[in-house]
């Protein structure tokens, strides 16, 4: 007896990529058992592109499960052979397993600098899941990079398409990820604003919390010195009878029993709260959850303080110092076998340069970003020490609210890309333009006197004013207002450079904008 196969299908095969990508299997273990299947179909019909996405899914899914030299190994193989075969999706889900590997590493400069590449590859017909979750990719390095607003930006964005698309459990995971942010900036009311949605989409939706969510909604009530809510919120983990789907999400379940522990020895319950660390040193121990056993040794401490054991509070707080130090030695050892396991030296160097190279980068205008400018700034100011002149400018457009607003923040991300070109043509080749606000951008000009740095700066605001918008914008104007300053000798800071080409762009809106002001203008108003 014959048996016949039906043939397969390169747009099933793509279909159930796709799931995979968007996370909506079962488990890792589920994730790794369709990606192996897909990736051989997809080699038996001469498909290589769903193999390269077949392969990244299985490195996703070892790098999830703490897997950092194996996962990266893959992700690294697979790389070159995606830019050899081109295809923006692909170079996306490329870069962003290569954000998740070098987050891993600890090295988030490496990390957003993929996530940056990621959504430069995310085409605008990307499906709204993809594209949502690349966005929270992105959200969550800008903010671990200390961009906060910027980091705001792409997570509110990612809500947006989240919430459009009635995606509750990603909707969900965005709200967590923005609370968990605003709970670690310290800024309560942000944070409890963000619980209270994170509460309204579970219940709309017909969601249970899981462990993640609820930890995170008690961290932000010992915040507020909720103590008693604290352990009110996290009762439904700590039974004995607990969902195994509500708690069996990565380590929160340990994460929940050392706040609760936290939590029941602020109310003076100090059984209850041992009782809690105990079940988390075994957890701990079970699991090999070194991280999360230090900080448990630094709560029993404190635990034996509160309840007048010092000798005893002494030595827990020695072991949670020990474990600290042979933790951070283990971490660092890790992140070199992996950094050995994926490269060889050199290509490390190159590969690392590169990369950082694309963290100053601004992902929507292609400029130089704040960063750059930031670190570029004291070595351009360095070299008036001699005598030699430097000119700095602020660039604001005027009126781009109004753009947003009846256009369409489309429509102004539009415009502000082809000013990066207007701006890279119009000025010297020397010049380090950058980005550094929504609408402001930084022109730094070396060896460039107060005459020169005018005539530059005019230059620059024709060349706006004279550039044809009315396709974007529907007739409405795009100018600028420009302020600046030349600086010469040591005294120049990068904080007096800025502050007076600030004032002198404040002149040049008060004198009725798409005009240069520079300090021969403002000293004789």
């Amino acid at each position: 007896m014959t048996t016949t196969h039906a043939p397969v299908d390169a747009g099933r095969l793509a279909d159930d990529l796709l799931t995979l990508e968007i996370g909506f299997t079962a488990s890792f273990h589920d994730d790794a058992a369709v990606a192996e299947r897909i990736e051989r179909a997809a080699a038996g019909i001469g498909r290589p592109d769903l193999v390269l996405r077949a392969r990244l899914a299985r490195a996703v899914v070892m790098l999830r499960e703490g897997e950092t030299v194996e996962g990266g190994r893959l992700t690294h193989r697979v790389y070159p052979e995606a830019v050899e075969l081109g295809g923006d999706y692909l170079l996306a889900r490329c870069h962003r397993a290569l954000s998740i590997f070098f987050r891993q590493l600890g090295d988030n400069a490496t990390a957003l600098a993929h996530a940056v590449q990621c959504m430069s590859h995310t085409a605008a017909d990307v499906p709204p899941a993809i594209r949502s979750r690349h966005l929270m990719c992105l959200a969550v390095l800008l903010d671990e990079t200390g961009s906060p607003q910027e980091a705001l930006r792409a997570f509110t964005e990612a809500l947006a398409l989240a919430t459009a698309h009635h995606d509750s459990e990603l909707a969900l995971h965005l709200l967590n990820n923005m609370t968990y942010t605003a709970y670690e900036r310290g800024d309560l009311p942000a944070a409890e604003e963000l619980v209270r949605r994170m509460r309204a989409t579970a219940e709309s939706a017909g969601i249970q919390l899981n462990a993640t969510c609820l930890d995170t909604l008690a961290r932000v009530a010992m915040l507020g010195g909720r103590h008693r809510e604290v352990a009110q919120i996290l009762a439904p983990l700590l039974a004995d009878d607990a969902p195994r789907h509500l708690i069996d999400v990565g380590n929160a379940l340990e994460e929940a029993l050392l706040t609760a522990a936290e939590a029941y020895r602020e109310l003076g319950a100090a059984e209850r709260a041992q009782t809690l660390l105990d079940r988390l040193f075994r957890l701990c121990a079970e699991h090999d959850l070194a991280g999360l056993q230090a900080q448990g040794r630094e709560q029993q401490a404190l635990l034996h303080a509160a309840t007048g054991r010092y000798q005893e509070a002494f030595e827990e707080y020695r072991r949670f110092h020990v474990e600290t130090r042979v933790l951070t030695s283990a971490q660092q050892d890790a992140r070199s076998r992996a950094l050995q396991a994926v490269y060889q030296a050199e290509e490390a160097r190159r590969a690392t340069d590169t990369f950082r190279e694309l963290a100053h980068r601004d992902a929507l205008t292609g400029l130089h970003n704040r960063r750059h400018a930031d670190e570029e700034l004291p070595a351009v100011l360095a070299t008036a020490a001699d005598g030699t002149p430097v000119s700095v400018a602020l660039l604001d457009l005027d009126h781009f609210k109004r753009v947003n607003d009846t256009r369409s923040h489309a429509t102004g991300d539009l415009v502000l890309r082809r000013l990066a070109g207007v701006l890279t043509a119009a000025a010297p080749p020397d010049a380090v333009i950058a980005r550094i606000g929504g609408e402001e951008f930084v022109v730094l000009l070396p060896g460039t006197d107060a005459a020169q740095a005018r005539q530059t700066c005019e230059r620059i605001r024709s060349a706006v004013a004279g550039e044809d918008w009315a396709a974007l914008t529907g007739g409405l104007p795009v100018t600028c207002s420009i302020g600046v300053t030349t600086v010469t000798g040591p005294a120049a800071t990068p904080a007096s450079a800025l502050a007076a080409a600030d004032r002198n762009l404040y002149a040049a809106k008060r004198a009725g904008r798409d005009r240069v002001c520079d300090d021969a203008v403002t000293a004789a108003a």
